[in-house]
């Protein structure tokens, strides 16, 4: 039976004084698979709420199908619980169909064709054989057991208590009920956060085979690729959210023509503007001012002076209407994506090199207990090299090694003047009560503050300059760091997860301010996306040894 669409018209939410969503609408018909996405605060999440009815909207109209399931990032389980009891809810539709379907066959074989009784009995038992296959009910056993293994709980006693799972398991397990369901609509929160590679890859296989519609919202660009038809940036824009049809590279496509069209608009606003200040300022004025009179006719030559200026301050006024009128109607210059400044990262100390070839740092049989082993690491000036590796194989160890704020065991070498800056996974700043803005200033100086300002770099805008440290979310922290890095760049740049609490905007920006250039980078990084385009050396860590 054909289930109806997931409908949201005109939806707004105000949340601490401000409208977080702001008249958005949004249609998701069966087989459809819409991401969203947009920087922290966008909205995301307080969509998917609203649109699962977890929230109310403060105006608009939310319709949506009998049949929904909901994946919040903490999912909500009873720590007494059990996977069985999990696995018990997440199939109960599925063989509450099955038992239905025999009641009805033993009716049917029982009640006669010409039965008046029977046209019923039979129109009952094909809509419930439509709802069983959609279910894929006779396979339901067999199923939970591939997505426990798929997502990476295979091994997990079915009598275990849910309180004594993790985090990540307990999110994981929560994808598994989704899955077993089957629902005629799925709203996903951030869905591959805690999943490895082989399990977000099979969590992809398994949504593009959903037949009911699905709205995720995610930073995983990877996942936004492989999983959706649709994408709706709910970044804000003159128009509202934008919806681009096709996965995360036709989004790309259409940014860079949009920003492409943007950039033409500006120039040929600007040439006429010029012109127009040209016409005003001195084009006009020019038209007849200082020419000899041609005769000796005095009274003629007046009348025809007094005509000219005339048509001079005409000219004149009309040309300064058409400047004001342009001037107030033209388009903004478009923002400067983000880019390591070149010469910041040449500035400073000079680093002392006999040979151009010869390495920033160089590492040899480092160990840090029960973290990390490595027994040769050499990082050159000009490196791009990217550290990958399981979780716990140490990457964020050896980053905090190279930057200084490890000691291990074993020899480290770095070049004299060499100057190392490190953007570490959690973000803590003194003084918690400076604004952004005083803080980017006391770090960096007033001159470079000048020079490069914050709000030029695109991680921070707005209100948030102004707020205090203390006040930023996490993502926005992390922003504000990467701007003291971005704005002074050292020679040597360690970068932890940088992609963590960006938009998939500024991610794209990031990896391309990462491109050839002075200065080493050392990254490390799980982002698929990242990894799969990168271009510079790998280094991959494996517990226990290095890769």
């Amino acid at each position: 039976m054909p289930q109806p669409p997931l409908l949201a018209e005109d939806v707004v939410r105000v949340l601490g004084g401000r409208r977080v969503l702001d008249g958005v609408s949004l249609t998701a018909p069966p087989g459809r698979r819409i991401g969203l996405i947009g920087e922290n605060g966008a909205g995301k999440s307080t969509l998917l709420r609203v649109l699962a009815g977890v929230d109310q909207p403060d105006g608009g109209t939310v319709n949506r199908p009998a049949d929904l399931g909901f994946l919040h990032q903490e999912a909500p389980f009873d720590p007494a619980a059990t996977l069985a009891d999990v696995l018990d809810d997440a199939l109960r539709e599925a063989r509450d169909d099955l038992a239905a379907l025999a009641r009805l066959a033993e009716r049917l074989a029982d009640t006669p064709e010409d039965s008046p009784a029977h046209p019923a009995l039979l129109d009952a038992y094909g809509r419930r054989l439509e709802r069983a296959r959609e279910r894929e009910a006779w396979d339901a056993d067999r199923r939970a057991a591939l997505v426990l293994a798929g997502l990476g709980l295979g091994t997990l006693a079915h009598d275990r208590p849910l309180g004594s799972l993790s985090g990540g398991q307990r999110g994981r397990l929560a994808l598994v009920a989704l899955l077993l369901r089957r629902p005629a609509a799925l709203l996903l929160d951030e869905p591959t956060n805690h999943l490895d590679d082989a399990a977000a890859a099979f969590l992809e296989e398994r949504l593009r085979a959903l037949p009911g519609a699905v709205v995720l919202a995610s930073h995983d660009r990877a996942f936004l690729e492989a999983v959706c038809t649709d994408l709706i940036d709910l970044d804000p824009a003159v128009d509202g959210p934008a919806r681009y049809g096709g996965g995360y590279r036709a989004y790309q496509a259409a940014k860079r023509a949009e920003r492409a069209r943007w950039e033409q608009r500006y120039a040929q606003e600007q040439a006429e503007l010029a012109a127009l200040r040209h016409a005003a300022g001195v084009t006009a004025h020019r038209v007849a001012h200082g020419r000899p009179r041609p005769d000796g006719n005095k009274m003629g030559y007046g009348r025809r002076a007094g005509r000219v200026e005339k048509q001079v301050s005409q000219r004149v006024r009309d040309a300064a209407r058409r400047l004001d009128a342009r001037e107030r109607e033209q388009v903004g210059e478009p923002p400067q994506p983000l880019r390591l400044r070149r010469t910041a990262l040449a500035a400073g100390a000079p680093v002392e090199a006999a040979e151009p070839e010869s390495a920033l740092v160089s590492l040899r049989e480092v160990r840090v207990p029960g973290r990390l082993v490595l027994d040769r690491l050499d990082v050159a000036a000009g490196e791009r090299l990217l550290v990958t590796g399981g979780n716990g194989t140490g990457k964020s160890t050896l980053l905090a090694v190279l930057a200084g704020r490890l000691t291990a065991e074993g020899r480290l070498r770095r070049r004299p003047g060499l100057t190392v800056g490190l953007l570490a996974q959690d973000t803590v700043f003194d003084r918690p009560e400076r604004t952004a803005d005083a803080l980017y200033a006391q770090v960096l100086g007033a001159d470079l503050a000048d020079a490069v300002p914050l709000r030029s770099l695109g991680l921070l805008g707005g209100a948030e300059l102004s707020k205090p440290v203390g006040h930023l979310s996490v993502g926005q922290r992390r922003r504000l760091a990467l701007a003291l890095l971005v704005a002074r760049p050292p020679h040597l740049l360690l970068l932890d997860e940088p992609t963590n609490h960006l938009s998939p905007r500024l991610c794209d920006e990031l990896e391309d301010a990462l491109g050839p250039g002075p200065g080493a980078i050392v990254l490390a990084s799980h982002d698929r996306w990242l990894r799969g385009r990168w271009r510079g050396r790998e280094v991959r860590l494996a517990a226990g040894k290095t890769g």
